[in-house]
Formats: structure tokens, C-alpha cells, sequence
């Protein structure tokens, strides 16, 4: 359960770009139809494999897996909140602006 957990959590990066790079191999079908199912799966990934993981490691009392899940969750959590400031919060005031 850990390692399918820890291989979720990696790849998620890899199904946030899938559209992106079906769409450069010539499938632009693929982000047209799928692009937004795609979009909510990596976050959600990202963030549910190490929280699971978290409770998985602590009630098995393997104290390895556990460390390996507070990172993951540290990075994912970093993440999402580096993408939600960038993406949505600072989009939102143009340069030379103050919101």
C-alpha cells in the first residue's frame, strides 16, 4: 500500500502534463475532451497519496514510510499553495498595481 501510494504521488506531475504532451505528440483531442479531468486529478493526487499515506505509515508504525509521507506532504502542500498565489492570487493585481 505504501510504494502504490508513494508511485500515485509521483505521478501526478506526470498526469498534470499528459494533455499537454498528447496534444505535442498530435492528439489535441485528448486536452479538449480530458484537459479538465486531468487538471483536477494531479492536485488531488498529490494531495490525497501522502495524507493516506500518512494515516497508512502511522497505524503500521513504520517510522521510514512515515517520514517519506510528512515530506511528500510538505512538498505538495508547497506546491498547491506556491501554484494558488502565482496562478490565481497575484493574477489577479496587474503590474504596478496594488490590490
Amino acid at each position: 500500500m505504501i510504494t502504490w501510494l508513494s508511485l500515485w504521488w509521483m505521478a501526478s506531475p506526470l498526469i498534470l502534463f499528459a494533455p499537454a504532451i498528447a496534444r505535442a505528440m498530435g492528439f489535441p483531442w485528448v486536452m479538449e475532451e480530458f484537459g479538465s479531468i486531468f487538471w483536477w486529478t494531479a492536485p488531488t493526487g498529490a494531495m490525497v497519496a501522502p495524507a493516506t499515506g500518512l494515516v497508512v505509515a502511522r497505524i503500521g508504525r513504520r517510522q521510514k514510510a512515515l517520514r517519506r509521507f510528512v515530506i511528500m506532504a510538505t512538498l505538495s502542500i508547497a506546491l498547491v499553495l506556491a501554484a494558488w498565489v502565482f496562478g490565481v492570487l497575484l493574477a489577479e493585481c496587474p503590474d504596478g498595481y496594488h490590490c
